[in-house]
């Protein structure tokens, strides 16, 4: 099973980011995880302004855990002045971090090329983020803290990648008792090529589900139910739609780091989940050692 056990809560101490600081808290109490929180500000604040940043931390810590009550021990505000996007994956490379978890914002679609700090650092995090917007499907009561994680999607594509996102998919099911979606989407076709390729297409099909039931580990079926679906089309509408379709409560996607990038001023299909998506996502990539230039 994965091991979480070093969470980063990139916060600005706006309700946004206590949202996010909110579902950090719930992941660190179920793994039992060190929980670091960043506030990355344009310049260092004063030791006055640095005192009202930690009380407001505790405070937070103190709403969501309870007072005295499943208290997360280990926990640590971190303050480093420069740009969250660049300064939030160094964090995490230093501190040995095994899971982000941040606010994006929904921006204007006219605004999409221009990025979000959360798209930043899931192209160059060295770990696996989960990113929370705003209005959308929660599993982390607003109220309560406690997670309530029913349905888990994971968008798999046969990668090693996706691979990563079913073991942190099946972990979560595992502390959750919740069901997991396998979803593979094979490529739209024009009417024409569909129709020339209708035999191969149906041997797509069923090679992509017996995949899926492979991909699974086999004791996974001890603790959760699973269920497979293989779509056709584009694959982030086809993730979107059936996200939608099932009530998912938590996304998952394996991505490579280079093609991430590199696509990105287009929209890749995750590009377009972590836009769109109507609940939280997760963005599962291999751990990386922290590189030191000289």
């Amino acid at each position: 099973m994965i091991q979480i056990e070093r969470i980063l809560c990139p916060t600005d101490f706006s309700p946004e980011s206590d949202r996010a600081l909110r579902y950090a808290i719930a992941m660190a109490k179920t793994y039992g995880s060190t929980l670091l929180a960043a506030y990355c500000p344009p310049s260092f604040p004063d030791t006055q302004e640095r005192e009202r940043i930690h009380g407001h931390f505790e405070a937070t810590l103190r709403a969501h855990t309870g007072i005295g009550k499943h208290a997360i021990k280990n926990r640590e505000l971190l303050i480093r002045e420069g740009d969250p996007d660049d300064e939030i994956p160094q964090l995490a490379s230093e501190q040995r971090v095994d899971l982000i978890v941040m606010n994006s914002r929904r921006r204007p679609k006219t605004a999409a090329l221009l990025g979000s700090t959360a798209e930043a650092v899931c192209r160059t995090a060295p770990c696996p983020v989960m990113v929370i917007h705003p209005n959308e499907r929660e599993f982390v009561g607003a109220t309560t803290g406690e997670i309530d994680l029913k349905r888990i999607l994971v968008a798999h594509d046969f990668s090693n990648d996706s691979e990563l996102a079913v073991r942190y998919a099946a972990s979560l099911a595992q502390e959750n008792q919740a069901e997991m979606h396998m979803l593979h989407v094979i490529p739209h076709l024009t009417a024409v090529a569909m129709s020339a390729a209708a035999p191969l297409i149906e041997e797509e099909f069923q090679r992509a589900s017996r995949l899926l039931q492979q991909a699974i580990p086999t004791e996974t079926h001890l603790w959760c139910e699973v269920k497979h679906a293989v779509r056709q089309g584009q694959p982030y509408r086809e993730i979107l739609n059936y996200a939608d379709e099932q009530e998912i409560d938590l996304i998952c996607l394996g991505v490579h780091g280079a093609g991430f990038a590199m696509r990105a001023l287009f929209g890749s299909n995750a590009d377009r989940v972590l836009r769109q998506a109507p609940c939280p996502v997760l963005i599962a990539r291999p751990l990386k050692p922290l590189v030191i230039e000289n």
